[in-house]
Protein backbone atom coordinates (compact mmCIF):
# COMPACT_ATOMS: atom_id res chain seq x y z
CA UNK A 1 0.00 0.00 0.00
CA UNK A 2 0.92 4.04 -0.67
CA UNK A 3 0.97 6.26 1.81
CA UNK A 4 -2.59 7.75 0.98
CA UNK A 5 -3.90 3.88 1.55
CA UNK A 6 -2.99 4.41 5.06
CA UNK A 7 -4.32 7.97 5.31
CA UNK A 8 -7.25 7.06 4.39
CA UNK A 9 -7.22 3.77 6.57
CA UNK A 10 -6.30 5.76 9.48
CA UNK A 11 -8.87 8.56 9.29
CA UNK A 12 -11.52 5.36 8.69
CA UNK A 13 -9.85 3.54 12.06
CA UNK A 14 -10.21 7.74 13.89
CA UNK A 15 -13.72 7.65 12.64
CA UNK A 16 -14.67 4.39 13.89
CA UNK A 17 -13.42 4.89 17.12
CA UNK A 18 -14.94 8.46 17.48
CA UNK A 19 -18.46 6.75 16.55
CA UNK A 20 -18.37 3.57 18.46
CA UNK A 21 -17.60 5.75 21.61
CA UNK A 22 -20.66 7.91 20.99
CA UNK A 23 -22.57 4.76 20.05
CA UNK A 24 -22.08 3.24 23.18
CA UNK A 25 -23.04 6.83 24.80
CA UNK A 26 -26.18 5.89 23.46
CA UNK A 27 -26.28 2.40 24.64
CA UNK A 28 -25.53 3.77 28.04
CA UNK A 29 -28.33 5.88 28.38
CA UNK A 30 -30.94 3.04 27.97
CA UNK A 31 -34.20 3.73 26.93
CA UNK A 32 -36.00 6.62 27.20
CA UNK A 33 -38.00 7.12 30.78
CA UNK A 34 -41.93 7.45 30.00
CA UNK A 35 -44.13 7.17 33.62
CA UNK A 36 -47.42 7.00 31.78
CA UNK A 37 -48.79 3.83 31.33
CA UNK A 38 -47.94 1.33 28.43
CA UNK A 39 -50.59 0.95 25.81
CA UNK A 40 -48.91 -0.46 22.89
CA UNK A 41 -46.24 -2.83 21.18
CA UNK A 42 -42.78 -1.52 21.41
CA UNK A 43 -41.42 -4.26 19.22
CA UNK A 44 -44.45 -3.54 16.19
CA UNK A 45 -43.74 0.51 16.54
CA UNK A 46 -39.94 0.01 16.07
CA UNK A 47 -40.19 -1.97 12.65
CA UNK A 48 -42.73 0.71 11.54
CA UNK A 49 -40.75 3.61 12.63
CA UNK A 50 -38.07 2.41 10.21
CA UNK A 51 -40.06 1.63 6.98
CA UNK A 52 -43.63 2.45 6.29
CA UNK A 53 -43.20 5.74 8.65
CA UNK A 54 -39.95 6.92 6.63
CA UNK A 55 -41.80 7.05 3.62
CA UNK A 56 -42.99 10.87 2.52
CA UNK A 57 -46.93 10.51 2.64
CA UNK A 58 -46.33 9.68 6.88
CA UNK A 59 -44.38 12.37 7.60
CA UNK A 60 -45.16 16.25 8.59
CA UNK A 61 -43.70 17.95 5.12
CA UNK A 62 -42.00 15.40 2.82
CA UNK A 63 -44.88 14.78 0.61
CA UNK A 64 -44.75 18.37 -0.30
CA UNK A 65 -41.58 18.22 -1.78
CA UNK A 66 -41.62 14.93 -3.12
CA UNK A 67 -38.47 16.25 -5.47
CA UNK A 68 -36.42 17.15 -2.80
CA UNK A 69 -37.46 14.01 -0.53
CA UNK A 70 -36.63 11.66 -4.24
CA UNK A 71 -32.95 13.56 -4.35
CA UNK A 72 -32.22 13.04 -0.93
CA UNK A 73 -32.87 9.33 -1.40
CA UNK A 74 -31.23 9.17 -4.22
CA UNK A 75 -27.68 11.17 -2.65
CA UNK A 76 -27.45 8.74 0.28
CA UNK A 77 -28.13 5.80 -1.35
CA UNK A 78 -24.86 6.76 -3.58
CA UNK A 79 -23.04 7.63 -0.26
CA UNK A 80 -23.62 4.33 0.75
CA UNK A 81 -22.65 2.74 -2.97
CA UNK A 82 -19.46 4.71 -2.74
CA UNK A 83 -18.45 3.72 0.82
CA UNK A 84 -19.16 0.29 0.12
CA UNK A 85 -16.65 0.25 -3.21
CA UNK A 86 -14.33 1.84 -0.92
CA UNK A 87 -13.85 -1.42 1.39
CA UNK A 88 -14.22 -3.68 -2.23
CA UNK A 89 -11.11 -1.62 -3.69
CA UNK A 90 -8.71 -2.82 -1.03
CA UNK A 91 -9.80 -6.25 -2.34
CA UNK A 92 -10.19 -5.70 -6.05
CA UNK A 93 -8.93 -2.94 -8.34
CA UNK A 94 -11.19 -0.48 -10.67
CA UNK A 95 -9.11 -1.99 -13.86
CA UNK A 96 -9.95 -5.17 -12.81
CA UNK A 97 -13.75 -5.06 -12.47
CA UNK A 98 -15.55 -5.57 -15.63
CA UNK A 99 -15.68 -2.15 -17.20
CA UNK A 100 -19.71 -2.87 -18.11
CA UNK A 101 -19.89 -2.73 -14.48
CA UNK A 102 -17.68 -0.15 -13.84
CA UNK A 103 -20.05 2.47 -15.89
CA UNK A 104 -23.26 1.25 -14.02
CA UNK A 105 -21.84 2.33 -10.80
CA UNK A 106 -20.37 5.10 -12.11
CA UNK A 107 -23.75 6.05 -13.79
CA UNK A 108 -25.78 4.92 -10.03
CA UNK A 109 -23.48 7.44 -8.47
CA UNK A 110 -23.42 10.45 -11.06
CA UNK A 111 -27.26 10.35 -10.42
CA UNK A 112 -26.56 10.64 -7.02
CA UNK A 113 -24.34 13.04 -6.87
CA UNK A 114 -25.88 15.34 -9.04
CA UNK A 115 -29.09 15.10 -6.75
CA UNK A 116 -26.81 16.14 -3.68
CA UNK A 117 -25.36 19.04 -5.70
CA UNK A 118 -29.11 20.25 -6.90
CA UNK A 119 -29.65 19.70 -3.03
CA UNK A 120 -26.57 22.09 -1.98
CA UNK A 121 -27.81 25.01 -4.92
CA UNK A 122 -31.41 24.69 -3.24
CA UNK A 123 -29.85 25.43 -0.09
CA UNK A 124 -28.17 28.73 -0.98
CA UNK A 125 -31.23 29.91 -3.50
CA UNK A 126 -33.99 29.13 -1.43
CA UNK A 127 -34.36 31.63 1.53
CA UNK A 128 -36.28 30.07 4.10
CA UNK A 129 -33.35 27.27 3.76
CA UNK A 130 -30.80 29.76 3.32
CA UNK A 131 -31.72 30.82 6.71
CA UNK A 132 -31.73 27.93 8.44
CA UNK A 133 -28.56 26.70 7.04
CA UNK A 134 -24.72 27.31 8.78
CA UNK A 135 -21.07 26.52 7.28
CA UNK A 136 -21.60 22.79 8.02
CA UNK A 137 -24.83 22.40 5.99
CA UNK A 138 -22.85 23.27 3.12
CA UNK A 139 -19.34 21.64 4.19
CA UNK A 140 -21.24 18.06 4.73
CA UNK A 141 -22.98 18.28 1.12
CA UNK A 142 -20.00 19.21 -0.53
CA UNK A 143 -17.55 16.89 0.76
CA UNK A 144 -20.03 13.97 0.10
CA UNK A 145 -21.12 14.92 -3.15
CA UNK A 146 -17.30 15.44 -4.07
CA UNK A 147 -16.28 12.12 -2.90
CA UNK A 148 -18.99 10.44 -4.79
CA UNK A 149 -17.52 12.38 -8.07
CA UNK A 150 -14.11 10.91 -6.89
CA UNK A 151 -15.78 7.34 -6.63
CA UNK A 152 -16.87 8.13 -10.20
CA UNK A 153 -13.23 9.19 -11.67
CA UNK A 154 -11.39 6.27 -9.84
CA UNK A 155 -13.84 3.98 -11.12
CA UNK A 156 -13.22 5.07 -14.74
CA UNK A 157 -9.77 6.35 -14.44
CA UNK A 158 -7.89 4.06 -11.91
CA UNK A 159 -4.64 4.83 -10.51
CA UNK A 160 -4.38 8.11 -12.34
CA UNK A 161 -6.66 9.33 -9.26
CA UNK A 162 -5.89 7.12 -6.69
CA UNK A 163 -3.97 10.08 -4.66
CA UNK A 164 -7.32 12.23 -4.70
CA UNK A 165 -9.78 9.94 -4.23
CA UNK A 166 -7.93 8.50 -1.08
CA UNK A 167 -7.33 11.93 0.08
CA UNK A 168 -10.60 13.05 -0.14
CA UNK A 169 -11.79 9.90 1.47
CA UNK A 170 -9.90 10.64 4.10
CA UNK A 171 -10.79 13.91 4.83
CA UNK A 172 -14.23 12.99 4.98
CA UNK A 173 -14.03 10.23 7.17
CA UNK A 174 -11.67 12.84 9.72
CA UNK A 175 -14.91 15.47 9.44
CA UNK A 176 -17.77 12.79 9.76
CA UNK A 177 -17.65 12.54 13.60
CA UNK A 178 -17.38 16.67 14.29
CA UNK A 179 -19.91 17.73 11.63
CA UNK A 180 -23.51 16.56 10.83
CA UNK A 181 -22.68 13.76 8.91
CA UNK A 182 -22.76 11.70 12.18
CA UNK A 183 -26.17 11.66 11.61
CA UNK A 184 -25.23 8.14 10.15
CA UNK A 185 -25.39 7.04 13.68
CA UNK A 186 -27.85 9.36 15.51
CA UNK A 187 -30.68 8.43 12.69
CA UNK A 188 -31.21 5.11 14.04
CA UNK A 189 -30.84 6.46 17.73
CA UNK A 190 -33.95 9.26 16.97
CA UNK A 191 -35.82 6.41 14.79
CA UNK A 192 -35.54 3.88 17.67
CA UNK A 193 -36.65 6.83 20.28
CA UNK A 194 -39.63 7.81 18.07
CA UNK A 195 -40.58 3.93 17.96
CA UNK A 196 -40.21 3.64 21.59
CA UNK A 197 -42.50 6.95 22.70
CA UNK A 198 -45.09 6.05 20.06
CA UNK A 199 -45.14 2.34 20.74
CA UNK A 200 -45.36 2.74 24.78
CA UNK A 201 -48.14 4.91 24.00
CA UNK A 202 -50.19 2.46 21.20
CA UNK A 203 -49.87 5.40 18.95
CA UNK A 204 -47.78 3.40 16.26
CA UNK A 205 -48.54 1.60 14.19
CA UNK A 206 -51.85 3.67 13.63
CA UNK A 207 -55.11 1.30 14.43
CA UNK A 208 -57.28 0.63 11.35
CA UNK A 209 -60.69 1.20 11.95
Amino acid sequence: MIWYHYFSLAALLVCIIVMLIRFIHLIKMGNPKDLSQKKGNIFQSEVYSYTIAMMPNKKESAYLHIFSFTAGVLFHIATLLSFVLFVLFFFIAPQAMLWNIRWILSLIILIGAFSGFALFIKRMLVKKMRNLSNLDDYLSNFLTTFFQMCTILYLLLGNVVAPLYYIVLGILCLYMPIGKLKHVLYFFAARYHLGFFYGWRGSWPPKKY
